[in-house]
């Protein structure tokens, strides 16, 4: 915490020596007066003493308010961060070493940001053009195994072709998840809003992951929610297949529900506050559950095994705030996980 100064007790301190040499000065001068005994000299003296520490006390009152707003001053650009080149004018040449000290400083420091934000953009279009490069081979594989897997129809391999065609299809998905992360930065400008159906979207991200319902063996519940939010669908649906990765990697039996609830969490078909995607999976330890949307963070399922990257949840909280819509877990270790998913238009349109 930063110590409040004040700005009269600075002011003695650094006027303190000065001020002191004065009134020296004044004393010894009437001290010799004193000692020499010289006649009237020692009252003329004192006369002009008082007329000096007249005028000497106006200085010091001016020398003050002119310290004083300086100082107002610097807090002030402090405050707000500002550049350099807004310091106060000042005629003091020490002063104004100081001020060209912290301006190379600045250009310094500038300088060494814009460095650091060109590495940053030139990293992430490295990371953008690879994931677009890398899917061109990803999607040759998965047609040559489609092709592969018709022909094998019936025979030994078809169980075989049918497991890479799903690994081909999760490294996809990583491919995305690596894409989507490297536009993080700059979601703000990809951002395209428009009033969609949240059924509709739910459709589409099922379609694209049933290559992996068809290989997991679990159940699958579609609920109607009728619902419009007012989102931008190429986030909003990666944010639905995320949920869709986490519940299908972490259930090994059962099923997934997916259904719309209102604000309570009840389950509700007309105008839906949330799209619930409910497993029956490991579901997520009690103290783990307020860290799961940290990077990084990989809890006790992630240890245990080993497959967690703790980037997942992150982008879906970080894209659920940029959209203005909330996203909320509910879980149990061995009870299975409930995630909410925000499509309240009244909460999009007051954040947008």
């Amino acid at each position: 915490m930063e110590k409040k100064t004040y700005i009269p007790a600075a002011y003695l301190r650094e006027r303190g020596i000065p001020v002191s040499f004065y009134i020296a000065e004044a004393l010894i001068f009437m001290v010799i007066a004193a000692l020499y005994g010289y006649e009237g000299v020692f009252a003329n003296m004192t006369y002009a003493l008082e007329i000096v520490a007249f005028f000497g006390g106006c200085y010091l009152v001016w020398d003050y308010g002119r310290y004083r707003g300086k100082y107002k001053e610097l807090q002030r650009l402090l405050a707000a961060e500002e550049r350099a080149d807004g310091l106060p004018q000042t005629s003091s040449a020490t002063e104004q070493a100081y001020q060209r000290i912290i301006t190379a400083q600045e250009e310094e420091k500038k300088a060494l940001v814009t460095q650091l934000d060109e590495r940053q953009q030139n990293m992430a279009d490295y990371y953008t053009m690879w994931t677009h490069q890398i899917k061109i081979p990803l999607s040759a594989m998965d047609l040559l195994l489609q092709n592969a897997d018709k022909n094998a129809e019936g025979s030994g391999e078809e169980q075989t072709i049918k497991q890479l065609r799903e690994e081909v299809f999760k490294t996809g998905q990583y491919v995305d998840m690596a894409l989507h992360y490297a536009r993080m930065e700059n979601i703000s400008a990809d951002l395209s809003f428009a009033r969609l159906d949240v059924g509709e979207l739910v459709k589409g991200a099922l379609k694209k992951y049933w290559i992996l319902f068809s290989g997991a063996g679990i159940g699958l519940k579609l609920e109607e929610c009728h619902a419009q939010v007012v989102t931008d669908g190429k986030w909003f649906s990666f944010v639905i297949e995320q949920v869709l990765s986490n519940a299908l990697k972490y259930t090994k039996e059962g099923a997934i529900s997916i259904y719309g609830a209102d604000e309570s969490g009840c389950r509700a078909e007309e105008g839906c506050s949330y799209l619930v995607i409910e497993d029956t999976g490991i579901g997520i330890e009690e103290s783990d559950l307020p860290r799961i949307f940290e990077r990084g963070f990989t809890g006790y399922n992630g240890r245990l095994g080993n497959k967690a990257t703790g980037i997942g949840l992150y982008l879906c909280r970080q894209i659920m705030d940029r959209l203005g819509l909330p996203i909320r877990v509910e879980s149990r270790r061995g009870e299975g996980t409930k995630v909410f998913l925000g499509t309240s238009q009244e909460e999009v349109l007051t954040k947008m």
